[in-house]
């Protein structure tokens, strides 16, 4: 057998290929296409007893008329949620499989599983995969899954990425996963073969594994139908058929085979590199592309076994451990797109290009140096589906009420697989999964994006190619930028606007006039004389008809059915008294006559402005509401149509004044009010608002006035020391003042009475909204965890995912971090538990000795039960 040097020496001699189209967009595809199959780790398992000639025979059994929930595709995800939806006691769920278990991508994949990533979210999901694979399905049905506990080392090449890794331990502490920074001299002695010359330091995690397809599926579905699920192979999906209802909303009514229909509500997709097939069966978007992804067999290396597997990020390979060999894997900057995706490829393999696996080969070849002499077994190059931001596609689809995705899992599907198929699960029987999972959901994408194939080509590229890149908290991507942009985006190129970009908006992020990032001056200027933030990209929506105020009661926590003029901050949550959003609600006027501020309406009518990173997720959960409630009312979405420009500060309303046509005292203008009011000649409508802790006013824009009224208030403002600032002052700003931001301090796992917001909710009325009952419950039971703000004095950075300590036990982690330059700390935000498991009440928090731990360092913090800056609240009221 050829080795690895070899193969590297071959590749290094070809000619470099030469491309006619830019980096982004290469199509590689022709260089290798489905081939036949090829020698690898699991012929035993699958490939001697699962032949394709037994598609002829027809399905494995007869296909029921009807069934609850219908799961299509075999693969991880489609296993774990119909072994997760029997445990939930769903009867009569049937998955559908074209060919047999685990084919497609299933069956090639490596196995590995992580238990610490970035995301305390995905640290939940990994644990419970975890829990699944190496405990719960071999008590349930005495199969082993080929679970092998033989632990992970990170690798660390260089300081940056040792610091990621002392981040990923202070989080796991919080979760009781056990891990350890190594020197080099230690991971040495743990891992002899390795070569640590290059090395700042590892993190080893003892707990981490592998896990073996073939018995992993076995075992979830044999789990499955013990409890009544159904599980039919050898039946290829040929169409979804839909319904209309009564108030003209589509929904799942059946799934036809080739061997006929089963009537069903409820569809899951979860086929894989196919979901896009079979999206389109029902008029779904998903947006995800196929690529190859490739890893090798070695031959027996002596002296590996029982070895730890290895993930050396910075030469993007991972090492996984294979009996008394290795398979060598990564990620490439040039992978290659599967242009046209087969519906007959199942078990087959692609030729591997061994050009653009070099750097893989490379990198195994420094870190394990006896792999230079080492024989290569056989290769593996199989379709994987990737996703424009490198996360899963979960979640109801919009466009389909009933028709769920569980796909596009970037090569993750076995790790998240366990986590992910109990969420779906959730979300499935409940209207929503137990967990955060926001960051999966469909819903994160705006339809403008999910059916734009060139966007969704571009960015899956560059997240694939930066997999293993740091992970920096202001990352932003550089593929497919400028999708959405608004009026005033050219005027603010020329001020110098660095710009970030929200669900394809681009938006500020800080002014750099001078060539610096000057984000200090622009938040010392908003508190010491006035800043002006474009907000336009906010989502903009009218709730308007004869049911617009029941709708709104049931909606909003807060009591938003006050007199026209007026402005409510609230929540919107869910059954389970979890916050879905806080946005601010403003009543309107009925009229008759339409204009750029307002719909021609009868009966009620509300103006939400919701942040435009979540307003699609805003937009479908309002959606689905209104549908499930049959309100007779109208979302109108105006995002696109209005700008939202924002002056806040000391001198915001002597320059407003300058500006605008209205009395803007606080008897004539008070705080939480609007007004159509005129700027510059130009029919805008003023809140007086504040998100970071000022007086101030937002002026709502129709698109065509945005640049004139924008120029005026500049020149308004010049005497008064008006500054542009962006959204990372508005992040340092906003954290200072103690105000939430959604997904991050504030998710739909948190209730607002966790959160601190137990002012936005209603409960001293007798109206019903919903998750009503929730907040009462956990009123009268006391709160578990609570949101706590907290003050470092000395300067270290924080970003959030720091572990809490208090006196002497972690007690929960960071969510948002950031420096708060008006008072000169750091102040961070988390929610705390109490160890024993009572409630948390304010004298538990006021009564601690607490210390957050960043990369593996305790500093001393104190916690605070209001704002540290300004916690009277008088200067939104304009006493200075």
């Amino acid at each position: 057998m050829a080795s690895l040097s070899r193969a590297l020496r071959v590749a290094s001699t070809r000619p470099r290929l030469s491309w006619t189209r830019g980096p982004v967009l290469r199509n590689l595809s022709g260089q290798a296409g489905p081939t036949t199959e090829k020698s690898v780790p699991y012929q035993r398992t699958l490939k001697d007893t699962q032949s394709p000639s037994a598609v002829a025979q027809g399905p494995s059994r007869p296909l029921p008329s009807t069934a609850s929930v219908v799961v299509i595709g075999g693969g991880s995800l489609g296993c774990q949620t119909l072994y997760h939806l029997a445990k939930l006691g769903v009867g009569g769920a049937v998955l559908l499989e074209r060919e047999r278990l685990t084919s497609g991508t299933t069956w090639h994949t490596a196995g590995l599983l992580w238990q610490l990533r970035p995301s305390d979210v995905e640290v939940e999901l990994l644990a419970h995969t975890r829990r699944v694979v190496s405990r719960d399905l071999e008590e349930e049905t005495g199969l082993h899954t080929g679970w092998i506990q033989n632990g992970g080392l990170f690798i660390a090449s260089n300081r940056q990425r040792l610091d990621e890794y002392k981040r990923l331990m202070s989080l796991g502490k919080a979760y009781g996963v056990e891990s350890h920074v190594l020197s080099p001299a230690e991971t040495k002695a743990l891992y002899p073969l390795m070569n640590v010359g290059d090395l700042y330091g590892t993190l080893y995690v003892p707990h981490d594994g592998t896990m073996d397809p073939a018995g992993m599926c076995t075992a979830l579905t044999r789990a499955a139908t013990a409890r009544g699920a159904q599980v039919i192979e050898n039946c290829p999906v040929t169409g979804i058929r839909v319904r209309t209802d009564d108030f003209g909303v589509r929904r799942v009514a059946a799934v036809e085979t080739e061997h006929g229909s089963i009537q069903t509500p409820c569809v899951v997709n979860c086929a894989g590199v196919w979901a896009s097939s079979v999206g389109r069966m029902a008029g779904v978007k998903v947006p995800l592309v196929a690529m190859h992804h490739a890893y090798v067999v070695t031959e027996r290396i002596e002296g590996i076994q029982n070895m730890p597997n290895v993930r050396d990020h910075d030469a993007s390979v991972y090492l996984r451990l294979q009996g008394d060999a290795l398979s060598v894997g990564g990620y490439e900057a040039n992978p290659i797109f599967w242009e046209e995706v087969s519906d007959k490829f199942a078990f087959g393999l692609f030729d591997l290009d061994w050009e653009v696996f070099t750097q893989h080969i490379e990198g195994a070849i420094n870190r394990v140096p006896v792999l230079e002499k080492t024989g290569v077994k056989s290769t593996v190059c199989g379709p994987e589906s990737f996703t424009p931001d490198h996360k899963p596609l979960m979640g109801e689809a919009p466009e389909l009420r009933g028709f769920f995705l569980g796909c596009g899992f970037n090569s993750a599907g076995m790790m998240l697989g366990g986590g992910c198929g109990q969420e779906l699960a959730h979300w499935i029987i409940h209207g929503r999964p137990e967990k955060d999972m926001y960051s999966y959901d469909i819903r994160r994408f705006h339809p403008l994006l999910t059916d734009h194939r060139r966007w969704v080509r571009e960015r899956s590229h560059e997240s694939y190619a930066k997999n293993y890149s740091v992970v920096f908290p202001h990352d932003e991507p550089l593929a497919g930028r400028n999708m959405r942009k608004d009026a005033l985006h050219e005027e603010l190129l020329a001020r110098g606007c660095v710009f970030q970009e929200r669900q394809g908006w681009e938006r500020p992020g800080w002014f750099t006039p001078k060539g610096t990032a000057p984000i200090k001056k622009e938040c010392l200027a908003c508190r010491g004389a006035a800043a002006v933030f474009n907000m336009s990209y906010f989502g903009k929506f009218y709730l308007v008809g004869l049911d617009a105020r029941k709708a709104a009661d049931w909606l909003f926590s807060a009591d938003v059915s006050r007199p026209p003029g007026s402005t409510v901050y609230t929540c919107m949550l869910n059954h389970r008294g979890g916050t879905e959003s806080d946005l601010t609600v403003s009543r309107l006027a009925p009229t008759p006559q339409a204009s750029a501020l307002a719909p021609a309406f009868e009966g009620d009518g509300y103006y939400l402005a919701v942040g435009g990173a979540v307003a699609q997720h805003n937009w479908c959960h309002i959606s689905s509401v209104l549908q499930d409630q049959k309100f007779r009312c109208q979302l109108i979405d105006s995002s696109e149509d209005l700008g939202m420009i924002s002056i806040q500060g000391p001198a915001s309303r002597a320059i407003l004044q300058e500006v605008l046509d209205a009395d803007l005292s606080d008897e004539a203008f008070p705080f939480s009010t609007h007004q159509l009011v005129r700027a510059a000649g130009h029919l805008v409508r003023a809140m007086r608002l504040s998100f970071v802790g000022e007086l101030g006013w937002e002026l709502h824009v129709p698109r065509l006035a945005c640049v004139p009224v924008y120029q005026a208030v500049m020149a308004a403002g010049t005497k008064h020391g008006l500054v542009n600032a962006g959204y990372r002052a508005i992040d340092s700003l906003s954290i200072e003042k103690g105000y939430r931001h959604w997904h991050a301090d504030l998710r739909p796992d948190d209730s607002p009475l966790e959160a601190g917001l137990a002012f936005t909710c209603k409960l001293k009325s007798a109206v019903p909204f919903l998750g009503r009952e929730a907040l009462e419950k956990q009123r009268a039971e006391g709160l578990r965890r609570r949101l706590v703000c907290f003050t470092v004095d000395e300067k270290v950075p924080m970003f959030g995912l720091e572990a809490i300590w208090r006196n002497g036990q972690v007690v929960g982690h960071i969510r948002r971090a950031d420096f708060g330059f008006a008072i000169d700390k750091t102040i961070a935000y988390g929610y705390i538990r109490d160890p024993s498991g009572q409630s948390v009440s304010l004298d538990f928090v006021q009564s601690g000795d607490y210390a957050l731990e960043r990369m593996g360092v305790a500093h001393p913090a104190r916690a605070h039960l209001k704002s540290p800056f300004d916690p009277d609240n008088r200067r939104v009221k304009g006493i200075y």
